[in-house]
């Protein structure tokens, strides 16, 4: 090969590597629209706007009705306020129960509303690049997941297909809750699995912990009532 040529190549490489690094560099870096951008607000502000939305949707009384306005402005950029760690319940509708429009809401959702390698990928990727002040495991009332996680651990049923790696993934709150011996196990492992899912994001290097340590985002639990249509903070 040309002594010249594979020169002139590995330079080449070597500029491209650099160039992706710098890019990467600065897309890490926060600039004056970041931090000007409508989401730049304090954990406890975020806080207070869903569980203000959740109290408009308890009453029928919501603010948001139009979901069409703003839609051209959201198709060049986001800026949700929270993150939403949600079960895949089909009666769990995040942005409908905090009452918040398109864009204002990062959602995963998973059955039984854990956080798993590839959920904890998505809201670094919304605390560190969107801004995301606030992060909120939500489980709700009768949930199926860990109604069946129970059944398991208690009465050793099996599962099909890949829901065992579901109930492993539930297992430790439950097994927690069943340890308590509540009076309303299923309300009592809800709420335990929320708990273990919160400890768990606010130790999750090297993303997440960090920003929880320097105050810039904040890891709450919530479990929403289907009936009455309320969020209780845990």
């Amino acid at each position: 090969m040309n002594s010249k040529l594979s020169r002139r190549r590995l330079l080449g490489g070597g500029l491209a590597l650099a160039g992706a690094v710098a890019g990467a560099r600065l897309a890490a870096m926060p600039t004056a629209a970041q931090a000007a951008a409508p989401n730049a607000i304090s954990p406890d502000a975020a806080l207070e706007r869903i569980v203000a939305g959740n109290a408009r949707y308890a009453a029928n009384d919501p603010a948001n009705k139009d979901f069409s306005a703003g839609r051209a402005a959201r198709a060049q950029a986001q800026f949700p306020i929270a993150a939403i760690v949600s079960c895949a319940d089909s009666r769990v509708s995040p942005e409908l129960l905090f009452d918040q429009a398109p864009g204002e809401l990062f959602v995963t959702r998973v059955a039984g509303n854990f956080v798993n390698d590839d959920s904890l990928a998505s809201l670094e990727y919304g605390v560190k690049f969107l801004g995301v002040p606030l992060i909120m495991v939500l489980g709700h009332s009768g949930c199926g997941a860990i109604d069946a996680t129970i059944k398991v651990v208690q009465d050793d049923v099996q599962l099909p297909g890949h829901l065992p790696g579901l109930v492993d993934a539930l297992r430790p709150g439950i097994k927690a809750a069943i340890a308590s011996k509540p009076a309303d196990l299923l309300a009592a492992a809800t709420i335990e699995n929320v708990r273990h899912n919160v400890a768990g994001l606010q130790s999750a290097g090297p993303i997440v912990s960090k920003l929880v340590a320097d105050g810039k985002v904040k890891v709450v639990g919530g479990v929403y009532d289907i009936a009455t249509g309320k969020v209780n903070m845990v």
